[in-house]
């Protein structure tokens, strides 16, 4: 393991800078040294045996240095500040920074590097991708195979750029030092290195980097002693010498002794040199300290949770990873600690699952044993069969280690052998043991989380194996550098505030002359090496194989004829083939017996991770670095794994544009929480009765399955029988699975009692914040934010008083009702208030009756806690209460185009009392159905009256969200059956696609006429989307045609005919690959992840896998992409919104914590962040968001072309026609290029060239003459009428979590009724006649290339957004 050099800690023990290290120990005897290379002098030899040279040299985690671990070099000490990654902020961090006049882009010559194939598998089992070869060279690297590194560092020369080359070629030479210091004595590796240097670095003009240099220097010293001078001398002339020793120094790979050899070799290089102030933050943290073992707290007895009956011990490991918390000694909580002690706590909670895991199995496989059972039957606990399978799967993984050595040093390689050598070095990077427990853990997970009894599509599970080890590599690695490097652990107990002083990049040397070398934008090629799709699948076929020749069980059955018991042995896993859609997919199937046994217990083991933090997360530095202490997190959830976001957010990060978004994650982490003990008091009594209290399911549900009908009957009533029964044993496997669940939850809050912690955040592709912790959040159900309460305790005051009345109200349902009268509803009610805290369970329980019961409870307990005191405003209050925004999606949209009704309808506008968009628009609806019912339509006859607000509540809010029409009409179809289920009925046929057609048209209508400016924003945004999906870009067109580029005068093409034949071979469809992209507020790229991925075809030691690989150049999916920007683009301004409050209320002191559009601080504060509220909505606003997202645009797509689609019956379209002739896709590429010189010769200097383009005549030229606005076809709308079968899906991908909707057509829905959106007036045809509606005529359209150019922004309103300053519901 590379370390940091021991330089910096001998100057800080010292407290003597470099200068002084090193003339105190050169400088006298330079000449002597020179002379003769003599003796060292005394001083020279008292420093040498007190430091011995560091054995090994750094290894770093990436190619990348870690920026909030390391110094940086070729930077000035004077010019170092702390937080200067945070210098470039606006007067104040919660104001919004002035967008770049040219927004990033990361061109398509960057995203190749990420992408192409090289020559494909060779005679060392190399293969092709540029991903794949990465992975595989660092895996080399990491287990020491560095023949096979060198020789896939050969093959992707070709393919990087030379900084890149040289962050492979300074981790390859690092490998390579460490040989020649763990070589057996005798053997000299020193010119193999130096050779390295000389003929694949220095001979092609690579970058070197200071760290090179470094590494050259090092082998040097500890190489022949002969060639020593020469070389140290010539690799320093390498180096600027004004700050050659200074560069050495910071760079940390040269300890001090090392620094003073050189220094007397090369005198002239000793410089002023200052210690850097890092050295002064890496002080506090300490030395290390040692966590001690308490003794078990006995504070208090704490109710045990209610086991959900299961087979086994399943929440064993759960429980054995909490056990941590109660060590902690009685009356004392983790942060009484030490800091170091409580981050080694953290860490304990964080370690890998799988020694949990085996620890569990070995404990119960040993208990079977002691009671003289056989741990093989099938019956005993599940874990004693894991224990039995692990040490199976460890020997058989341990035989396949050693049949891959011997596939590597095979000469003549079978297809196994390359297989072998493919997947090798990444099984080599974990031991046997820990391989085998995680490919255990994984498997059940996956069959778990799929449906056991269903099986899991092989290449699902594969890839859910591979990633899961993937993560345990990096973690485990993580650990081991943290055990054997105190001084990385000591940097780890670091304040994390502090650690932003260090988030600062290092330079290295670069040529000026190279503008590539110095692009500061670009992503480094190798970010934390994650594996491809390809390797993935062939690791995770390779552990399953292993698995399922390992994993065997003893299935005891009776015979049916002599009654006895058979015992056969079966594999507890295999694969077979099933039909799914018409289509063949390989399926994974557990045992039926195992099958059993997972029913009957819940899956814990992959908890472990994912638990609330004791210590405050780590701040967000790097796109992988922030939050959790060990465990690998993400920035950004990068959805589809699509590459281009990453790529995005970290030139963004580089170039300090994401300041604000990690800033505002690192105020929601730092929030602090505890569990409400008088709460969780109740639910576990509540919980341990078995009964079905609020939304605890039963223990023992009670579910009515109707009686079987006689044999021989009517077979339709035995299958509708057999559907019943079905769907009774779902709804009881449901409430089981959701008991389940539940019981996972209250065990993590039963540890955490007494005890504070945290939750570390991360966004989405949109900016929308989530916290990282799954299982137990603020964003979780009622009954979990019911349990949590803040850290942190205020006094109440007067105003916090008045809020907490209020927050019970809303709780309880009324938060429509004025503040005035929800304040009354608490007064009157707090005979029941106190009644449901003195007595909860066995009294009237009026808190069950509230919309949310658990928050309800909370809020009681608080209320009555106050007015218990004398005087209740000095009550210490820790409840969250929460401000919550009126379908905030509206909000944003009617402040985007200025509609006043529209604003006050989402309370934008001052009122007296607030105003509920979903009753207006209920109203509304109903007026229109009552007109209709006038003039004798029957359908408005039977829906007259029935229309409330309940009804059209989730459509209305999921409108801006994308939801089509589909899935509006079964929002309203679900709402309808509830209150009227005997509808359909009246009308005389069972469905009820009628009425919500009917209601669905009327629920749209009324919502365009409302909010009119937000329908124009809305169909302005789908029209830039539509175009972009449709562009070419300059970049693209450059390559498609050899055009010339700036350095690139002429053109370097090749002749016209082949030319010409090579664009017919290019396909329409592949030009377009240009996602939505568009920056927020604050300073976020977002990349819509919607593409057209391509299956390719992987050869596995199992099966042929048919995996999606996504690649930055697969065409988009354009309706997805059309349909998903207006939503997701006002997702990203209601997360902005979110994250500049959070970074306003922190620089006001408030505790802040929020659920997307609900923001929650203490009572007393209410005040001062509903002006925070309103003040970040309102700077937002007043911004031009749309223009700035117009220019944006402009700018990032310039000089782009695209395919615009205008109706075939037109004049523009017939003229077309006469010109253009036949047309395919393939003459499409080629005219596009024509109109590229039309375009050249019209800007030409040369007059008769621009006669010459002015008399040509293109299909482009005629479109630009005489087209009009209607001759185009309008696209978004098109796109939003697509009723495919994946249509569904992509209404649902802009929702969050909260809004999603169930987009499926009912099945006894009539096939005719599926494309029919027309309003329905005849009610014969309604009630059931199979006429299927008029198909819709098929409209001819045509094609033309134009330049990029965006319509104009629609008129905006006269709603000034100024005054919802004085809106008192515009978050209440």
């Amino acid at each position: 393991m590379f370390v940091r050099s021991a330089a910096a800690g001998a100057a800080r023990q010292q407290n003597l800078p470099l200068q002084r290290l090193l003339s105190s120990t050169t400088l006298s005897s330079v000449s002597a040294w020179n002379a003769s290379l003599g003796p060292t002098p005394a001083s020279s030899r008292h420093i040498a045996s007190n430091q011995t040279p560091n054995p090994r040299p750094r290894r770093r985690n990436s190619f990348r240095s870690l920026a909030s671990l390391e110094r940086h070099l070729a930077t000035a000490v004077e010019e170092y500040r702390p937080d200067a990654h945070f210098q470039v902020m606006p007067k104040s961090i919660y104001d919004l920074r002035p967008i770049s006049n040219s927004p990033l882009v990361i061109t398509d010559e960057r995203r190749t590097r990420f992408v192409g194939n090289l020559a494909r598998r060779d005679g060392l089992g190399l293969h092709g991708g540029v991903q794949e070869m990465l992975c595989v060279f660092d895996a080399c690297i990491q287990v020491g195979r560095l023949e096979r590194a060198a020789q896939v560092l050969k093959r992707l020369q070709p393919a990087l750029r030379p900084q890149d080359q040289m962050e492979l070629h300074d981790r390859f030479l690092e490998a390579r030092l460490v040989q020649m210091q763990e070589a057996a004595p005798g053997t000299d590796l020193g010119d193999d290195l130096h050779e390295w240097f000389e003929v694949q670095i220095r001979s092609h003009h690579l970058p070197h980097t200071h760290d090179t240099i470094a590494l050259l220097l090092k082998a040097s010293l500890i190489g022949s002693p002969g060639s020593m001078p020469l070389r140290v001398k010539r690799y320093m002339s390498m180096l600027e010498r004004e700050t050659a020793l200074e560069s050495l120094y910071i760079g940390g790979l040269l300890d001090p002794s090392e620094l003073t050899t050189i220094s007397r070799i090369c005198p002239e290089y000793i410089a002023q040199v200052e210690v850097d102030e890092y050295q002064a933050l890496e002080a506090e943290a300490g030395e290390d300290s040692h966590f001690q073992k308490f003794e078990k707290s006995t504070s208090g007895p704490v109710p045990q949770v209610l086991v959900t009956p299961q087979k086994g011990g399943s929440l064993k490991m759960l429980r054995h990873t909490l056990a941590v918390l109660d060590e902690i000694p009685q009356g004392s909580t983790i942060q009484s600690l030490a800091d170091a002690e409580q981050r080694e706590i953290q860490t304990r909670l964080e370690k890998d699952s799988a020694e949990a895991a085996i620890r569990r199995w070995k404990e119960e496989n040993q208990s079977l044993l002691d009671m003289g059972l056989n741990s093989g039957l099938s019956r005993p606990s599940l874990s004693t069969k894991l224990y039995t399978w692990q040490n199976e799967l460890e020997a058989r993984l341990t035989r396949e280690l050693e049949l891959i050595t011997a596939s590597e040093l095979a000469e003549n390689k079978s297809p196994t052998d390359l297989e072998r050598c493919e997947y090798g070095p990444f099984l080599r990077l974990c031991s046997p043991r820990r391989l085998a427990a995680t490919t255990i853990l994984s498997t059940l997970s996956a069959l778990s989380m799929a449906g056991v009894a269903r099986g899991i599509p092989l290449v699902t599970l594969v890839g859910h194996i591979a990633r899961t080890v993937e993560e345990e590599i990096r973690v485990h690695k993580l650990q081991e550098q943290m055990t054997s490097n105190p001084k990385l652990a000591r940097r780890q107990a670091l304040n994390p505030r502090r650690l932003r002083a260090l988030a600062k990049s290092r330079r290295a040397p670069t040529d000026a002359a190279n503008p590539e070398a110095q692009d500061q934008t670009a992503p480094s090629v190798m970010p934390e090496f994650a594996w491809t799709p390809v390797i993935r699948s062939q690791v995770g076929c390779a552990l399953f194989q292993a698995l399922m020749e390992s994993a065997k069980m003893e299935v005891v059955r009776e015979h049916p004829q002599t009654k006895e018991l058979v015992s056969q042995v079966q594999p507890a896993f295999t694969h077979m083939t099933q039909l799914k859609r018409g289509k063949k997919v390989i399926v994974a199937m557990p045992n039926q017996d195992l099958i059993e046994a997972m029913v009957a217990q819940p899956n814990a083991h992959c908890l472990t991770r994912h638990l609330p933090m004791v210590v405050e997360p780590q701040p967000w530095s790097k796109f992988d670095k922030g939050g959790f202490l060990v465990m690998p997190a993400e920035l950004v959830r990068i959805k589809n794994g699509e590459p281009d976001q990453k790529m995005y957010t970290e030139a963004a990060l580089a170039r300090g544009d994401m300041d604000q978004v990690l800033r505002g994650l690192d105020v929601l982490g730092k929030t602090a929480w505890l569990i409400n003990r008088s709460v969780f008091n109740v639910m576990i009594e509540a919980w341990n009765s078995g009964k079905e209290i609020a939304n605890i399911p039963a223990l023992h549900p009670v579910i009515d399955i109707p009686p079987e009908p006689e044999a021989g009957g009517d077979p339709s009533v035995r299958r509708n029988w057999m559907r019943a029964v079905k769907a009774a044993e779902n709804a009881k496997a449901g409430l089981h699975s959701e008991r389940c669940h539940m019981n996972l939850q209250l065990e993590i809050a039963r540890a955490y009692l007494g005890q504070t912690f945290y939750f570390p955040h991360n966004v989405d592709f949109r900016g929308r914040a989530y916290p990282v912790p799954a299982y137990l959040n603020h964003m979780g159900a009622d009954h979990v934010r019911g349990l949590l309460m803040f850290a942190k305790g205020k006094p109440l005051g007067e105003e916090g008083l008045r809020w907490l009345k209020v927050h019970l109200a809303n709780l309880y349902g009324l938060d429509k009702a004025s503040l005035g009268e929800r304040e009354q509803f608490v007064m009157d009610n707090l005979d029941n208030i106190r009644e449901s805290v003195a007595n909860p369970l066995k009294g009237k329980r009026w808190w069950l009756e509230a919309e949310d019961p658990w928050q309800c409870l909370a809020a009681c307990f608080d209320l009555v806690g106050a007015l218990d005191l004398p005087d209740p405003t000095q009550y210490i209050s820790r409840l969250p209460v929460h401000q919550d925004g009126t379908c905030n999606g509206l909000q944003h949209y009617a402040a985007l185009g200025g509609d006043t009704w529209g604003a006050e309808q989402v309370n934008l506008v001052p009122g007296d009392r607030p105003a509920d968009v979903y009753s207006a628009v209920a109203e509304v609806v109903q007026e229109i159905i009552a007109k209709d019912a006038e003039k004798g339509d029957p359908l408005a006859m039977l829906l007259k009256g029935k229309i409330v607000r309940k009804v059209v509540k989730q459509t209305v809010m999921t409108n801006v969200y994308g939801v089509t029409r589909v899935g509006a009409r079964m929002q309203v179809e679900k709402q309808l059956e509830a209150l009227y289920p005997g509808l359909p009925a009246q009308a005389g046929f069972d469905y009820w696609l009628p009425f919500t057609n009917y209601i669905t048209n009327c629920i749209f209508t009324v919502l365009g006429t409302m909010f009119r400016g937000a329908r124009d924003i809305q169909e302005w945004l789908g029209e830039i989307g539509a175009r972009v999906c449709m562009s070419v870009t300059p970049e693209q067109m450059v390559e498609l045609f050899d055009l010339p580029t700036p350095d690139k005068t002429e053109p370097a093409q090749a002749p016209a005919p082949a030319l010409a034949a090579r664009l017919e071979k290019v396909p329409l469809s592949s030009l377009f690959h240009s996602s939505v992209i568009w920056t927020t507020p604050l300073r976020m790229p977002v990349v819509q992840p919607y593409r057209r991925t391509k299956t390719s075809i992987v050869q596995t030691c199992l099966a042929d896998l048919h995996i999606m690989k996504p690649d930055p150049f697969d065409p988009v999916n354009k309706r997805k992409q059309l349909q998903a920007f207006p939503p997701n683009f006002i997702h990203s301004l209601d997360a902005s919104h979110m994250l500049l409050s959070a970074l306003e209320c922190d620089h006001h002191g408030l505790t802040f914590a929020a659920v997307h559009d609900s923001f929650w601080t203490h009572a007393c504060d209410i005040p001062a962040m509903s002006n925070v509220l309103r003040d970040a909505f309102i700077r937002i606003h007043q911004e031009d968001v749309i223009g700035r997202l117009l220019a944006e645009f402009q700018a990032r797509y310039k000089g782009s072309y695209y395919l615009v689609t205008i109706k075939g019956d037109t004049e523009v379209a017939k003229r077309i026609a006469s010109v253009r002739g036949g047309v395919t896709s393939k003459t499409m590429v080629l005219e596009l290029k024509t109109e590229l010189e039309r375009r050249r010769l019209l800007q030409s200097s040369d007059p008769a060239e621009v006669q010459k383009g002015k008399e040509m005549v293109t299909p482009t030229s005629i479109y630009e003459e005489c087209a009009q606005a209607s001759d185009k076809v309008n696209e978004f709308e098109e796109a939003k009428a697509e009723e495919d079968d994946d249509a569904e899906s992509g209404g649902d991908v802009a929702m969050s979590p909260s809004e999603d909707v169930e987009q499926q057509e009912h099945a006894s829905t009539p096939a005719w009724w599926k494309h029919s959106d027309t309003e329905i007036g005849d009610f014969s045809r309604t009630i059931g006649k199979k006429v299927p509606p008029p198909k819709k005529a098929y409209q001819r359209t045509t094609q033309v290339w134009v330049p990029l150019t965006f319509p104009d922004i629609p008129k905006k309103g006269d709603f000034d957004v100024s005054t919802l300053k004085d809106s008192k519901y515009f978050f209440s």
